[in-house]
């Protein structure tokens, strides 16, 4: 009897060399971005990535699969942020947790804008995005109960109510998608800084001594 033989390779997957999955993500949430999500069709996509409208089925399921992805890159890592800041079992004060939150929210937007930017213009027009504005509701109910431990701390206004903070906080971060450029004169580190002295400090000089 002869040896058995190796079963074959599976067959290539068809399309324009060079594209895989997580760049069709990044060419489909430019374009989403560019021309709207729900003005977006896949055959839309597959011009612009210059393949026909079957091989981009060979990299996704839907158009609704390429914006779950890219909502989830928006909020994974911001989330992970906020549920590490409000754990109870961390050892920091409040008002130290809330400052690095609102320092990595700046890093996280400037890493995944495109993301973000996305993100910010969906309108729970389906499930998907429904499920990602639950998400945001949730960060922002999580935020808001960091802002009152800290207000119970004496480190921030308690005659603000958290939930207003909380909103004001991530809208001021949020803002960046709108202006900032990774290549312009700011560079993201100075950026955080800049918005944690503006949202903690405000703008009136300090008193002298």
């Amino acid at each position: 009897m002869s040896a058995a033989q190796p079963p074959a390779p599976p067959p290539a997957r068809r399309g324009r060399p060079g594209y895989d999955q997580e760049t069709v993500l990044r060419r489909a949430v430019e374009l989403f971005n560019r021309q709207g999500y729900d003005a977006t069709s896949m055959g839309d996509l597959a011009r612009e990535l210059g393949l026909s409208k079957s091989a981009i089925y060979h990299h996704v399921d839907s158009k609704e699969q390429l914006l779950s992805a890219a909502l989830d890159e928006a909020l994974d890592e911001l989330t992970a942020a906020v549920e590490q800041a409000v754990d109870p079992a961390s050892t920091d004060p409040a008002s130290t947790r809330l400052e690095d939150v609102v320092h990595r929210s700046v890093r996280i937007l400037v890493t995944h804008r495109p993301a973000v930017t996305l993100l910010l213009r969906v309108r729970g027009n389906s499930e998907v995005e429904l499920a990602a504005l639950r998400r945001r509701r949730k960060l922002d109910e999580d935020l808001a109960g960091l802002v009152a431990e800290a207000a119970e701390e004496g480190a921030v206004r308690s005659d603000i109510a958290p939930e207003l903070t909380s909103r004001l906080l991530f809208g001021l971060v949020n803002s960046l998608v709108e202006w900032y450029r990774p290549d312009g004169p700011v560079d993201v580190d100075t950026l955080a800084r800049s918005i944690a002295v503006l949202a903690f400090d405000g703008l009136r000089v300090p008193p002298a001594g």
